[in-house]
């Protein structure tokens, strides 16, 4: 799972990076005066789910367990997390580091 981060001003404009993210498909998780944490569940690519599904049926159950995994994967692992928010600093102090809506986007609409 990666964090994406990205840098609002204020809560109205955090409000509309949350409303632009909620278009592609994002859940909200947690929200806070300060923050947004936001996640797009993925389920696999359905071409591998199916090519799994068939060779376990007809021929190796063993597949079926590797699509099940191949699942749990992309659903828990694979998922991409945005934190919209409007703090610069961590709380160790640390500067954060903010990803651009097209690096989110991006990783979100992969395939794999």
């Amino acid at each position: 799972m990666k964090l994406f981060i990205l840098k609002a001003d204020s809560s109205k404009e955090m409000n509309e990076i949350s409303d632009e993210l909620s278009q592609q498909k994002f859940k909200k998780i947690q929200e806070e005066s300060h923050f947004i944490l936001m996640k797009k569940n993925r389920y696999g690519n359905y071409y591998v789910h199916i090519l799994f599904l068939m060779i376990g049926l007809f021929y190796v159950y063993f597949a079926l367990l590797v699509n099940v995994i191949y699942f749990t994967y992309s659903y828990l692992w694979a998922s991409p997390h945005v934190l919209v928010t409007t703090e610069v600093k961590s709380e160790s102090g640390d500067e954060l580091e903010f990803n651009t809506m097209d690096e989110v986007l991006e990783m979100a609409n992969k395939l794999f």
